[in-house]
């Protein structure tokens, strides 16, 4: 029934044409043009091919459309046509193991495969009372984050860092060897070159073999990269309408964000915070909140943020954190003592790991945060060499056990961790910090009742 809508939506709306009046910057002004916001149409060009683009606003009488490829060649009086009124992607589980672009269309030279069906690009997010509670917990690959920010199925978190601290690597790590069934990744404004060096350095045979890359690179239109983001969102979604838990990979937010924002500006927006009008921040929520559980399966978000100037409270990151249910930090202080993946775990935080993980799990990463904490709070007294050891047991179990929870943290990319080895590293690491602590404490009881002792008055015996 649907392609037989969407057969005569197109037949339909082949009369409904208009012309070019003017361009200003990306966008173009249509006269005698009454069609929907978000139709898809196409300018014919007295030379070359038609020009597809999009609805994207009105002014007075006139219809604003936003082109997809240059305008070069356009002249006022083209004439424009409509050529379906909503936008539909093909999709299959013979997308796996392909690279498409922000329209569906597979893109790495191998042949179209067989679409089982097309499903609309823009879909209204779950109602609330149809999300079933996130109860269980998915294996990422990244033993920092399934240990100490561990992520249910359907949850959707946030990778914070500036640029060059290794957000890709990390995507990648999780797309080889995350737990879910199915991978969705979409490559929001990247350069160009590095497209083929995620899929061959970062991916990997064995994780492109259970993935979809949705690709938009930076030299694209803005309305590519922003229709990018959420061709990978309803691929995502007909994925878990069948019954399959997928890891949905975005980089970048910021970049999605970026292209809205000259999409709005474009379109006659008034600029707000630093530049971004209003429509960027309605839209955001409107992404994000597609993902999550729904009663057949789940869609596990990762959309990565690339603050500006490492600044966590700029716009975007300010808005983003408080719509996902937790965010991970990466810093280029840690990075930059080769330390990878660079998460600084005191400024991360996954919001529903305590549904999630047993008490023992729980217990164990509150004691490494402890005495991680312990270690930050005195590390230039520990650099310089000013503390004293035996003053302060809790600085003491922090130094001893700094090179232990630093092994922890630490992977190479090609090495796979299972959620089930990353747990059993974990509380192994917390009855070690137990033992080190009672040590500490035993030796502490000595050194008090020694000092007691030495410490008796005149004529008592000691």
């Amino acid at each position: 029934m649907s392609e037989l809508t969407e057969q005569l939506d197109e037949i339909l709306s082949t009369a409904v044409t208009g012309s070019v009046v003017r361009t200003v910057g990306m966008t173009a002004s249509v006269a005698d043009f009454p069609v929907p916001l978000g139709a898809v149409v196409e300018i014919q060009r007295h030379n070359g091919e038609p020009v597809p683009a999009e609805v994207v606003g009105f002014q007075d009488s006139l219809t604003l459309i936003y082109p997809m490829r240059a305008m070069t060649g356009v002249r006022p009086g083209d004439p424009v046509r409509l050529c379906k009124t909503t936008s539909r992607i093909p999709v299959g589980e013979g997308l796996l193991g392909r690279v498409v672009n922000s329209e569906g269309q597979v893109t790495d030279g191998y042949g179209q495969p067989v679409a089982e069906q097309k499903v609309p690009r823009d879909r209204q997010p779950p109602a609330p009372v149809d999300r079933p509670r996130i109860d269980t917990a998915l294996g990422t690959g990244i033993r920092a984050i399934d240990g100490m920010l561990t992520c249910g199925r359907g949850q959707r978190m946030g990778i914070f860092a500036g640029s060059g601290v290794g957000k890709s690597v990390t995507l990648g790590m999780m797309a080889k060897n995350t737990s879910a069934d199915v991978n969705v990744i979409a490559l929001i404004g990247e350069r160009g070159r590095e497209v083929n060096e995620f899929l061959e350095r970062d991916l990997g045979p064995r994780g492109r073999a259970r993935s979809v890359v949705v690709v938009a690179t930076s030299d694209e239109p803005a309305l590519a990269r922003v229709q990018a983001a959420f061709t990978a969102t309803a691929l995502a979604e007909y994925f878990r309408d069948q019954g399959k838990d997928v890891l949905l990979l975005m980089d970048s937010l910021t970049r999605f964000a970026m292209a809205q924002r000259e999409i709005g500006l474009a379109a006659g927006e008034p600029p707000t915070t630093r530049g971004y009008p209003p429509s960027v921040f309605a839209l955001l929520p409107k992404l994000v909140e597609r993902a999550g559980r729904s009663r057949n399966g789940s869609i596990t978000g990762f959309y990565s943020v690339l603050v500006e100037g490492d600044d966590s409270n700029e716009p975007i990151a300010d808005t983003v954190r408080g719509l996902l249910d937790g965010h991970t930090w990466l810093s280029r202080s840690i990075a930059s003592r080769g330390h990878y993946p660079a998460i600084d775990i005191l400024e991360s935080i996954s919001r529903l790991m305590p549904e999630i993980t047993s008490p023992e799990h729980r217990q164990a990463a509150a004691a490494v945060r402890e005495c991680m904490a312990t270690y930050r709070d005195n590390e230039d007294l520990i650099s310089i060499g000013a503390y004293r050891a035996g003053t302060n047991p809790k600085i003491d179990i922090a130094i001893a056990m700094r090179d232990e929870i630093d092994q922890f943290l630490r992977q190479q990319t090609d090495d796979a961790s299972s959620f089930e080895s990353a747990q059993q590293a974990l509380l192994m690491l917390g009855q070690r910090l137990l033992t080190v602590n009672q040590q500490a404490m035993g030796q502490q009881a000595m050194g008090n009742a020694a000092s007691r002792v030495g410490a008796a008055p005149a004529g008592v015996p000691a």
